[in-house]
This record gives C-alpha cells, structure tokens and sequence, in this order.
C-alpha cells in the first residue's frame, strides 16, 4: 500500500507547466538581480534591456483598458503574458506543450475568474452583491449561470485552439511518416520515415506553436484586462485621455 502511494502518475504536459513556470522565475530573478546592480545613469543593455521595454509596454497596455484604478496590474499581465507564450512555444522541444492540458487553461481562467470578482468586490463593496438579484430579485439563477461566462470562455477558448493545433499536427505527422516510408520503402525501418516529416512539420509548428500562440496570448491578457475593467466604477476608471484632458 505504501508503494502505490508513492508511485504518481503526474501527466507530461504538468511537469511542462512547472519548466516554464521555473524558466520564467529564473528570468525574473535574473533580471531583478541585474536591475539592482545597474547603473541609473548608464543605459540598460542586453537582457534587462528587453525587461524595461516589457514593463513600459504592458503598463502603457492596461493603462489603456482598465484606467488608473490598477497601476501594478501591469506586472500580473506580463508575468501571464510569458508564461502563456512560453507555454504554447514549449512544444518546439519535443516534450509536451502545457495548454494541451485542460487544467492548464483551466487554472488560467480560474486565476482571471477569481481576480474579477476580488477587483469588484474591493471596488463596489457591499454593492457587489447588487449584481446578482439586477435588474430584479427573480433573476437571481440567471446572474448566478452567466457568472461563469468568462471562466467558459477563457478556458475553452485557449484549450480548443491548443488541441486543434496538436491534432493537425499530430495528423500531418503519422501521414508524412506513412508516405515516407511507402516511398523510400527501399530503406531500413525506422530510417525510411524520417525524410518527409522534417520541413513541413517544421512550417506548421512556425505557425501554430509561434505565430498562434503570439496571437492566443494576446486574445487573453486583452480579455482579462476587459473582463476586470468593466468591474471598475466609471468614477475610478479613468482613462490616460480622461486624465490628460483633467490636466489641462
């Protein structure tokens, strides 16, 4: 008994999920590091370079959608932002990719889920609850179905692209193997499979691993961004042309 509780059975694309997770906290720290010991009055370079460019960009983008209410919600996005896109490209090294999992995905639109009824509630106080019985009390079951709105579509939305692109590719793949070894039938099994998988295999991964997932994760830090600027009052969510036109 004590054998079979120590024999786990962890899916290939979770330990994916945990490489990328600690290739992210790796950089993180890296770049902590160096941005500690550099010189303010010299320009950043290499590396820490790239971080300060990320950090301007993903403040100046949620600045843009939910306002000024959330300055640090920049942070949150990006750290989103490169765990989603390492976590489509991670395929490219021949071990699993981690949104293939649906907890992956899953766990991502918890994460948002959770985060915009916290940002509510801390915003609307007691009013948060108003959402549920608006316009009247007896739509009370529909407000509580239509909750989960988001977390549905975040989930499925990642985990359908991810799937469908692995199924192609896994289809291409069996049948350029096939044919390989039909055509160069000549050669020893095994070897004969190798010849017409490499360059189309290596174009359809360009796509749905690079250029897919590019667009995926911009589809979802942009949703989270909306889903939890709507749950700002009007008051507080002021805009960067709100606020410069206050300014003049």
């Amino acid at each position: 008994m004590f054998e079979n509780f120590l024999k786990f059975d962890i899916p290939g694309e979770v330990i994916s999920s945990l490489l990328v997770m600690l290739i992210v906290v790796l950089l993180a720290i890296y770049i902590g590091i160096r941005a500690h010991f550099q010189n303010p009055l010299k320009k950043p370079k290499g590396l820490l370079h790239i971080a300060e460019i990320g950090v301007s960009y993903f403040d100046n983008f949620v600045k843009d959608i939910t306002g000024t209410a959330l300055p640090n919600f920049g942070g949150f996005i990006m750290g989103v932002a490169c765990y989603l896109f390492l976590a489509f490209i991670f395929g490219l090294t021949g071990l699993p990719s981690p949104v293939t999992y649906m907890a992956v995905p899953l766990s991502l639109g918890l994460l948002t889920f959770l985060l915009i009824h916290i940002i509510s509630a801390r915003f609307t106080k007691i009013r948060y609850f108003k959402r549920y019985i608006d316009p009247m009390p007896v739509f009370l079951p529909v407000n509580l179905l239509s909750m989960w709105a988001p977390l549905l579509s975040l989930t499925l939305r990642l985990f359908g692209n991810a799937i469908a692109g692995w199924a192609l590719l896994t289809i291409v793949e069996v049948g350029l193997r096939d044919a390989s070894a039909a055509i160069f039938s000549a050669v020893p099994a095994g070897w004969n499979e190798i010849f017409l998988a490499p360059i189309p295999l290596a174009l359809l991964h360009a796509y749905f691993d690079l250029f897919s997932g590019l667009i995926q994760t911009i589809v979802f830090i942009s949703l989270t961004a909306i889903f939890i600027g709507q749950e700002i009052p009007e008051e507080l969510n002021i805009s960067p042309l709100q606020e410069r036109r206050k300014t003049t």
